[in-house]
């Protein structure tokens, strides 16, 4: 890595000086007949050619201010020609469709029609999300690097973004909206992300005041397409992690395709590097697949399906955990006994079928089914001890200052069954506008049992609940004659059906103000619902969302977009929302609102003489009807009455482009402020009020050994508040975490990869990608905490915070290959 370039673009960063070039870029997606990716394409101009990757994807620079011809070929299908004229700077988005029949022509001399850009969508390359290391590598694993989006728990897939929750984020493939399981309360849980990476072709990212046609969540969109392959192919993913196969496939007479991928997953590796000794035996494991069928040239039919089985063994053995200070260093020590036993078991299918009715209407319809079924079984006596750190020795303790037990016990079983069936429309006229519209229908049925209590023992005497009035505790000094009653106790059975109907319309339109471009749509949904059940019964709720964005690209030199996106955003409660702290259903919760303001600029300009994009963006989000909720690791827990107000504002930016030739980097900064007011009481913190957000993904090459790959990622996030016990009163405790800081690095020798044409030795040949890499996760060994555990000093009646660690450092090998 040159230190020099480093250096030079914080400088950049602090007094924001430009540099300009005297180039444009021209790139996009070649497709065929049948809207399939074209890969190998020449791409020629001006003696340079240039060549599609394996998803169709070019990029060609070419001379700004001067009318030159771009020339398509390709073995099987017909040359075509393009024409530009472009801009300094101007990036011009064209995506070809090549045919088999005859020769085509065009001559375009208007600006970029980048519609993500004006969109305020971030795209991610797919080659990206595989090769940057991560604990939880993938998608989420990239997110949690974009300014705005937040997490402190690498073991987690789940994120939350501007000051929202996990469960406030909209995820899709292929336009089908997909779920993530229940019940899971910490992230070594979690297993598998829904999203498989060998089959993604697109991800766009939304961090808000996102369109109507979206569904009704109240912070962010990701969208995510799976690849049609064009021919068949194969790939492979080893580590000590687990692993994943794909294979491509395609029918002779190129009308049916299908990707299917398989992963395995085995967290033992990470868990084993925490302070807790277990014996840790999960199995998360799926099969995805995504086949399409061409019935026609107007007419295509696809499938999505997926099956998982997460299963969870957890049997603890000891754990030792030091802290305290300097002065007067401390340990606990934990002796367990018992185990939990945890299993997720989810199906999903879904089948979308596109008929283009004419040359300017098309029309879809999508039909899919989740089903999940959940357990959550555990029985575990934790047996502690806490003491001063001898000086003879720091593993040895010269004073006891506590002694006691706990005993957690749950069985916790849910069973969820959700249909949806929907239909949509893109309707575009020769005017550069659009009209797009849906209609949707969601059945959810819910099967729900909890029973979960705490008993907690301090040198031999039973401590009572914090919250129920019972004679006084002053044992030993004086007999106790009242119950005995769980720490906690919580106790539930809840069978529901929630109805849901939706809807959305939105209208687009490109046009000119003057001399400079303007875009802008305007759209609203709706939502009715109601909920029901053996014992409850909720009355009907109908919610509007009316939303807008408005984008101008001013007649400048500089390649500059401003954006004003927003709107009043609702999210009718999902089944985790409407149950109370007791595990009680409240039918009658209202959707969360939302007025979200967001004001962004983006700028495209060259350094260095290469590409780069400079994303500036404020947001200001006022709450009302706010469901408060609490979080303990991943798991959320609602109260469930819409009794508090909030508000979230904020700063983002985000620096990316080619720092090194040939690779995409960037650099994420945020500010947040999100608080809430409850009953009146006053703002405080939400739990998600993650002020300082600083990321960077990097990657470089060795200049000598450009088949030496680095990647990097790091994240720093200032604290969250929490570490407070599950039943304390977050206006009577305000702290936070300690900041989380982490650095994941990785290392890999490229043997074949897209660039080289021609390997040297006979056993390459057969692979198009093939490399072997070493992962180093928690490069610095930091200490970042997600929760405390809360013990008693039996002399002194206080009670101490031990901070629950996640993974240390920990080391990886990891082979990639494709044919």
């Amino acid at each position: 890595m040159n230190h020099n370039k480093l250096l030079f673009v914080f400088l950049f960063l602090c007094i924001t000086c430009f540099s300009f070039a005297q180039n444009a870029r021209v790139k996009g997606v070649i497709l065929d007949d049948h809207n399939r990716p074209v890969p190998d394409v020449n791409i020629a101009s001006l003696g340079i050619t240039k060549q599609s990757d394996a998803n169709g994807f070019f990029e060609i620079s070419v001379p700004s201010n001067k009318k030159l011809s771009l020339i398509f070929t390709h073995i099987s299908l017909k040359m075509m020609s393009l024409t530009v004229s472009l801009k300094p700077n101007e990036v011009f988005v064209f995506n070809p469709v090549m045919s088999s029949s005859e020769e085509q022509m065009g001559e375009v001399f208007v600006s970029s029609r980048n519609k993500k850009r004006v969109q305020g969508i971030a795209t991610i390359d797919a080659a990206t999300i595989k090769k940057i290391p991560g604990a939880n590598a993938g998608i989420e694993n990239i997110l949690k690097t974009l300014p705005g989006v937040n997490s402190n728990n690498e073991l987690s897939t789940q994120y939350a973004v501007r000051g929202g929750n996990y469960d406030e984020n909209l995820v899709y493939v292929n336009e089908v909206e997909v779920y993530r399981p229940f019940l899971i309360r910490s992230g070594q849980q979690e297993g598998l992300s829904f999203t498989n990476t060998d089959l993604v072709q697109n991800v766009d990212f939304s961090a808000g005041g996102f369109q109507a046609k979206f569904g009704d969540k109240l912070s962010s969109v990701l969208d995510i397409t799976y690849r049609k392959p064009t021919q068949f192919g194969a790939s492979l993913e080893a580590s000590l992690l687990g692993g994943s196969i794909s294979v491509d496939a395609v029918s002779k007479n190129k009308k049916w395709s299908a990707v299917t991928g398989v992963r395995y997953r085995n967290n033992s590796l990470l868990v084993n590097s925490q302070d807790t000794q277990t014996n840790y035996t999960p199995t998360f494991a799926d099969i995805q697949t995504n086949i399409n069928y061409d019935i026609s040239d107007k007419w295509q039919v696809s499938f999505l399906g997926n099956i998982s089985q997460n299963k969870y063994l957890y049997q603890p053995l000891t754990r030792e955990t030091k802290f305290g200070t300097i002065d007067q260093p401390m340990s606990l020590a934990v002796y367990y006994e018992g185990r939990e036993r945890d299993q997720y078991d989810t199906y999903f299918g879904a089948l979308k079928t596109t008929y283009k009715v004419s040359s300017s209407l098309t029309l879809k319809f999508i039909g899919s089914l989740f089903h999940t079924i959940e357990e959550e079984h555990f029985d575990i006596l934790a047996q502690y001890r806490l003491g001063n750190v001898a000086e003879e020795g720091p593993t040895q303790v010269d004073f006891t200052r506590g002694i006691g037990s706990q005993l957690n016990h749950a069985r916790n079983d849910l069973d969820a069954l959700i249909a949806n069936v929907e239909i949509k429309g893109f309707k575009e006229w020769k005017n550069d506008s659009q009209l797009e519209f849906g209609l949707k229908y969601t059945r959810e049925s819910i099967r729900d049992r909890i029973v979960e209590w705490e008993m907690i023992d301090s040198a031999g005497f039973s401590i009572n609940p914090p919250i129920v009035i019972l004679p006084k505790n002053n044992q030993p000094y004086q007999p106790y004659t009242g119950p005995l009653l769980p720490y906690q106790d919580v106790r539930a059975t809840n069978f529901n059906t929630i109805n849901r109907f939706s809807g959305y319309a939105q209208y687009n339109k490109k046009s000119e103000l003057g001399s400079n471009q303007i875009w802008y749509n305007v759209g609203a949904r709706f939502q009715s619902w109601d909920v029901s059940g053996a014992v409850v019964e909720g009355k009907n709720q109908i919610v509007f969302s009316p939303r807008a964005q408005f984008a101008i690209k001013p007649d400048w030199d500089m390649d500059m977009v401003f954006r004003l996106s927003g709107g009043l955003y609702h999210q009718p409660p999902f089944y985790r929302e409407l149950r109370d702290l007791d595990g009680v259903v409240n039918p009658n919760v209202k959707a969360q609102e939302s007025v979200h303001i967001v004001l962004s600029n983006d700028y495209n300009f060259k350094m260095w003489n290469r590409p780069f994009k400079w994303v500036t963006e404020f947001y200001y989000k006022s709450l009302s009807d706010v469901n408060v909720y609490s979080i303990d690791n991943v798991r959320i827990r609602y109260i469930a009455n819409n009794n508090a107000t909030a508000y979230a504002q904020g700063l983002d930016f985000r620096l990316n482009g080619e720092f090194v030739p040939g690779t995409e980097s960037w650099i994420s900064f945020g500010y947040l402020r999100t608080e809430e007011n409850y009953e009146n009481k006053g703002y405080i913190a939400r739990p998600t009020d993650q002020r300082l957000k600083f990321a960077m993904l990097f990657q470089d090459y060795m200049p000598n050994i450009p088949s030496v790959k680095l990647y990097l990622n790091l994240v720093y996030n200032t604290g969250l508040p929490g570490g407070a016990p599950a039943y304390s009163d977050p206006y009577l405790y305000q702290n936070r975490l300690n900041d989380y800081r982490r650095v994941d690095v990785g290392f890999a020798k490229v043997f074949v990869d897209n660039s080289t044409k021609v390997a040297k030795a006979k056993w390459l040949k057969n692979f198009k990608e093939l490399s072997l890499g070493l992962e180093i996760f928690n490069l610095f060994n930091n200490q970042n905490a997600i929760t405390n555990t809360w013990v008693r000093d039996v002399y002194s009646k206080n009670q101490y915070a031990i901070p629950n660690y996640m993974t240390s450092r920990v080391f990886n090998i990891k082979l990639n290959a494709r044919l």
